[in-house]
């Protein structure tokens, strides 16, 4: 078995890395009352804010705002409607308002935003899309932490991950991002493969050629993966209710009431965004979720108080 001291060595000895232990603990033990056979261990986790940083907007929206802008720029109709305009004017508080409306119950503009995405990429090949998503997570720097976008991932939920895998969990992706916007980089950078990203999409066609044909994408969203959508998917996907999930918003609240059942008590966990230090401060769309937390006894985990490192030395000079 892994010694949670090494696999877990960025997280200070605090009462929530404890829980995660002592869960682990008992899920594996043969023959105790927390058992959770193998095949049962499956774990559920949030992307941004959870896995990686989201702020001053989530990671995937700038990617999307390159090709918004070079829309705008190409047709000057759209200069004056959103998201265009927002991507044109780099208006990051339009963008990063969105998500938090959203999860305040008011998808107004998520509805504008997704609008504006799906048209974005109709008709480019799944593989052309992948090919600019990965290259853009490779070469593209966050706007203030001084980093790749790549590197902007949490080293301890990494070593969560790793952990739970060395413990015989499956663990899985479940975002309301942009499922292939994320799978070119999840095995690099999490250890998780393609195949076990559930998130958000957009409709898919086949479309046949001489070289066996390709699958494009649609002007029209197949789904966004967020809310009570998440433990839908997740089920969908698995075939089973995960006994670990891990949040960090109001629109992550349905997969983390889901996880657990009575023969497999679940471990809920919950990051709080408080060290504007390391990183940021903030928790507007996540009120409710602290509040579910409080009521629930979930374990909140705290970046200032929990973590003694946030994220992995980065490549960059």
């Amino acid at each position: 078995m892994t010694d949670p001291g090494e696999a877990l060595s960025s997280w200070r000895d605090t009462p929530a890395r404890q829980a995660i232990v002592d869960y682990v603990g008992r899920a594996v033990q043969e023959g105790g009352a927390q058992y959770v056979p193998p095949s049962e261990r499956i774990a559920v986790f949030d992307n941004d804010g959870t896995l990686w940083c989201e702020k001053p907007m989530p990671v995937e929206l700038g990617f999307i705002l390159q090709r918004l802008a070079e829309m705008a720029e190409q047709d000057p109709s759209l200069r004056s409607r959103q998201p265009w305009q927002a991507a044109r004017d780099k208006d990051y508080a339009w963008l990063g308002g969105v998500i938090t409306k959203h999860y305040h119950g008011d998808d107004s503009d998520v509805k504008v935003l997704l609008g504006g995405i799906v048209q974005a990429f109709a008709g480019m090949s799944v593989d052309s899309y992948a090919e600019l998503a990965g290259s853009f997570l490779l070469t593209t720097p966050h706007p203030t932490l001084g980093r790749l976008l790549r590197e902007c991932t949490y080293l301890p939920m990494v070593e969560l991950l790793h952990y739970l895998e060395a413990h015989g969990f499956t663990t899985f992706i479940a975002s309301g991002g942009d499922r292939d916007f994320m799978r070119p980089v999840t095995e690099d950078i999490y250890g998780i493969p393609a195949e076990r990203i559930i998130g958000s999409s957009t409709g898919l066609r086949y479309q046949d050629d001489d070289a066996g044909g390709s699958l494009v994408y649609q002007a029209e969203m197949d789904v966004f993966d967020d809310g009570p959508l998440k433990p839908v998917r997740i089920w969908s996907r698995t075939g089973r209710r995960p006994v670990v999930a891990c949040g960090n918003s109001n629109g992550d609240i349905p997969m983390l009431r889901y996880a657990g059942h009575p023969k497999c008590p679940g471990l809920r966990l919950l990051v709080l965004h408080d060290d504007e230090d390391r990183e940021f401060s903030y928790t507007a769309g996540a009120e409710k979720s602290l509040e579910q937390a409080r009521a629930q006894d979930w374990t909140v985990v705290s970046i200032k108080n929990d973590w003694s490192t946030v994220f992995a030395e980065p490549l960059m000079g």
